[in-house]
């Protein structure tokens, strides 16, 4: 059956506003030279595969690190990661979210070096208006030095969910009609770096780097979101998101069941069970329901 269009004007009208709104979300995947900025240790930085493999590298002199060239506001967005091998003692390995500013919205994902042999540390954290002190941390299941691994954050209006080959470990909630920040309203931008991090990154500081290892090397690579951007144009984000699988994704029972099994066997630390580091009272979000 024939479409019938009483005006074609206004329909034509209706369409150049329908695709104008829809690419302000995008699925961007590939190539470093086009996707990220080198914003320092340039000198440590090499482009591998025609660009599609970033590696990171950290010296006695400088660490290294990059930022997309993009903004987004909500999205999925995956990194691959190849994490540094050996006795990695002291170094931080990260890729997060981030907006500027002092009042600035983050999350994080920091992998903290190890001693041969022992796990990899996962910590998280999330800052909404410049209050960050929401950690967790987990030790992973596999060895991220062997091979890549997928690691997604999906940034929604209802929650922040934080997953490791598609396994959730860490699920943050929109509270705030409770008065708990969340990231919801400033554009961030994707940071990865390596760095130098001896005195707290290992058992809290106490295992330094062995500087006689240098260079320390990580590896990116699929670095693919689809987000909305340019997120400048807030309105048109939170219109075309509507429509993207992401926008309102929430954990179906599978993943609740993994999301329990990761929190009950691999997490070491939650700022929402240490009644120490908060004697007057867990955060807010640690009580609600």
């Amino acid at each position: 059956m024939a479409l019938r269009v009483s005006n074609p004007k206004l329909f034509f009208q209706f369409l150049v506003t329908l695709v104008t709104l829809s690419s302000a979300t995008k699925f961007v995947s590939g190539n470093f030279y086009q996707l990220v900025d080198i914003i320092w240790g340039g000198q440590n930085v090499q482009y591998q595969d025609g660009g599609d493999v970033l590696a990171l590298s950290m010296d006695t002199i400088s660490g290294s690190g990059f930022v997309s060239k993009h903004e987004y506001l909500f999205g999925r967005i995956t990194m691959q990661m190849k994490l540094v091998s050996g006795n990695s003692a002291g170094t931080v390995t990260t890729f997060y979210l981030a907006s500027s500013g002092v009042s600035h919205d983050e999350v994080d994902f920091e992998f903290l070096g190890n001693q041969s042999g022992n796990p990899y540390v996962l910590h998280t954290n999330i800052f909404a208006q410049g209050k960050g002190d929401r950690e967790m941390q987990f030790n992973l299941w596999f060895d991220p030095t062997a091979d890549f691994h997928n690691y997604t954050l999906i940034w929604n209006p209802l929650n922040l969910i934080f997953l490791v080959d598609d396994v959730p470990l860490r699920v943050f909630r929109n509270r705030l009609e409770d008065g708990v920040g969340f990231p919801h309203d400033q554009p961030m931008r994707v940071y990865c770096s390596l760095w130098d991090a001896e005195e707290w990154a290992t058992e809290g500081g106490r295992v330094k780097t062995d500087w006689t290892l240098v260079p320390f090397t990580a590896y990116y690579k699929g670095f693919d979101t689809d987000a909305c951007y340019p997120a400048y144009d807030y309105s048109k984000c939170q219109w075309s998101s509507a429509w993207s699988p992401w926008y309102n994704q929430e954990l179906d029972n599978g993943q609740i069941w993994n999301l329990k099994w990761v929190n009950d066997n691999l997490k070491i630390y939650d700022y929402c069970e240490d009644t120490k580091r908060f004697p007057d009272g867990l955060p807010k979000e640690c009580t609600l329901p």
